[in-house]
């Protein structure tokens, strides 16, 4: 099978053609949003080729997966086809909405043929989904192996672009984290962000890496924080349970399915997930065994080969 794909979101897209298809991810002389091409610090197999929009029209295509709204018509315009009635498509939705929550309509509620597939459950029941047909495949880890050594004792954060984020990914509670373990944050656009908050000096350390960089980083550090508000399921708490990490993260959005018991501490009262970060510093052995369950929980809930099965499964309904 063809698929047509845009670039948007590295993590994800990375597990998704380690499938046994050919992906077809438009480049264009920028590498704009819109032509990002191969991506450059993950591992994608030769099957994932760039092609530029001019030679689109001339591909043979057999599914499109749209992300983002104004594909749909980016598509038709370059493929000379209308994804949902002239080549099969599918819509898949990232994100849990914005706005006015939960009467938000999604923008796939009105495409004609198009199937629409969430990463979450949450994210299903929150969308307004209107009359599409819709279905949820969670996500898909390539597993970068148990490296946790927690060597260090300190706190590990990714999060990207946390100041203009702010509330949305906890960027605001992230001070009273760093008073209970040093903190090291890692995403981008992350520089300057302890004098951005009044953290000390010591405190916070910034750093932005490359993703083949970024596990190896986080698997040092004793406990791995995630303070998200409202996002969809981040990736990097899915990475570091797979690492081995033990988890301590808000009881938002889908966090509370992901991190069973025994995998880390999940709730809304700050009190307790900061007592939680001290008990993991200074405790190795305990962080030890509850990032053991994390790892355990996080393969047979969020394995590759589950989420392939899920992906061909959806492939071969909508194609057929």
């Amino acid at each position: 099978m063809r698929i047509l794909i845009w670039h948007v979101h590295g993590s994800w897209t990375t597990a998704f053609v380690q499938g046994p298809h050919t992906y077809l991810v438009p480049v264009t002389p920028d590498r704009g949003p819109d032509g990002l091409g191969r991506a450059r610090t993950f591992d994608w197999p030769d099957s994932v080729v760039e092609l530029p929009p001019e030679r689109l029209r001339e591909a043979d295509v057999d599914v499109v997966i749209l992300q983002r709204p104004h594909e749909a018509s980016l598509a038709e315009r370059w493929l000379g086809r209308r994804p949902g009635r002239d080549v099969p498509a599918v819509y898949l939705e990232h994100n849990a909405p914005h706005g006015d929550v939960p009467d938000t309509r999604h923008p796939a509620a009105g495409l004609p043929g198009v199937t629409l597939c969430h990463v979450t459950h949450f994210n299903r029941l929150m969308w307004d989904n209107g009359p599409a047909p819709t279905t949820v495949i969670e996500h898909g880890i390539v597993d970068p192996g148990p490296l946790w050594t927690g060597e260090v004792p300190h706190a590990a954060v990714v999060v990207n672009e946390p100041v203009r984020r702010g509330r949305t990914t906890g960027t605001d509670l992230l001070p009273v984290f760093a008073d209970a373990a040093p903190l090291d944050v890692f995403g981008m656009k992350t520089e300057g962000l302890a004098g951005h908050l009044g953290i000390p000096p010591g405190r916070c350390r910034s750093q932005e890496l490359a993703q083949r960089d970024l596990h190896a980083a986080m698997a040092r550090r004793r406990v791995y924080v995630h303070p998200v508000r409202w996002t969809s399921l981040g990736l990097s708490l899915l990475e570091a349970m797979h690492l081995g990490m033990p988890v301590v993260a808000l009881a938002t959005t889908e966090v509370t399915e992901a991190v069973p018991e025994g995998a880390g501490v999940v709730s809304n009262r700050i009190d307790v997930l900061t007592d939680a970060v001290r008990d993991f510093v200074a405790d190795p052995l305990h962080a030890r065994a509850v990032g053991e369950g994390a790892r355990a929980a996080a393969l047979a809930r969020y394995g590759l080969s589950r989420f392939l099965d899920d992906w061909e499964r959806l492939l071969k309904e909508v194609t057929r």
